[in-house]
């Protein structure tokens, strides 16, 4: 099987990123564990709920027809780099740093995880349907401001947007291109 661009870009991007923590800190990063929000990204679940817990990025074995779901919904097609993307991996929010600043690159935990950004994204979609603006399809936010990273669904340009308004200005011309401009920072545990 062919290693698209975006997949390629996220590999490196998530190598990068684990390599990153291993090396400065020393371990992988921890969140408590909850055996109600399962995911394979646990290293080895305790038996105790809320006890910390390692956690990595990790492939995501099975297709889902999670996007597909969506393009149905909207009633036409998505652009494929935005499943690429949120179909790679199994994972929390990974920071990263850009011009923009800090971001954080959503991802998806488990398949119920899927789900609700499924709701979030077709939510998202029929406002700027609404308001006759262009379908974009978010992936990141950044941390500072009340600002998030989109992908044009026409032609997978990546948008600097603002809640309700039109895309700001264009940040890149590929999904992959962007990812490979990112830089890595460490993943914060959780409490």
């Amino acid at each position: 099987m062919t290693i698209t661009r975006v997949e390629a870009a996220l590999d490196r991007f998530i190598e990068r990123t684990v390599s990153q923590q291993l090396q400065q800190v020393g371990r992988l990063p921890r969140q408590p564990f909850d055996p109600e929000w399962p995911s394979e990204c646990y290293e080895e679940p305790p038996a105790t709920p809320g006890q910390p817990t390692a956690w990595r990025p990790v492939r995501q074995s099975e297709q889902s027809d999670l996007f597909e779901r969506i393009a149905i919904a909207l009633e036409q097609p998505l652009h494929p780099d935005i499943a690429l993307f949120y179909g790679r991996y199994w994972s929390d929010p990974l920071p990263a740093r850009r011009a923009e600043g800090t971001l954080s690159l959503l991802q998806i935990w488990n398949p119920e995880d899927g789900e609700r950004l499924r709701a979030n994204l077709i939510g998202h979609a029929l406002n700027q349907l609404r308001r006759k603006q262009p379908l974009t399809l978010f992936f990141a936010c950044v941390e500072d401001d009340d600002l998030f990273i989109s992908l044009d669904n026409q032609d997978g340009s990546i948008w600097l947007e603002a809640p309700g308004r039109k895309p700001l200005r264009q940040l890149d011309t590929s999904l992959a291109s962007f990812i490979d401009s990112l830089e890595t920072a460490l993943i914060p545990d959780q409490e």
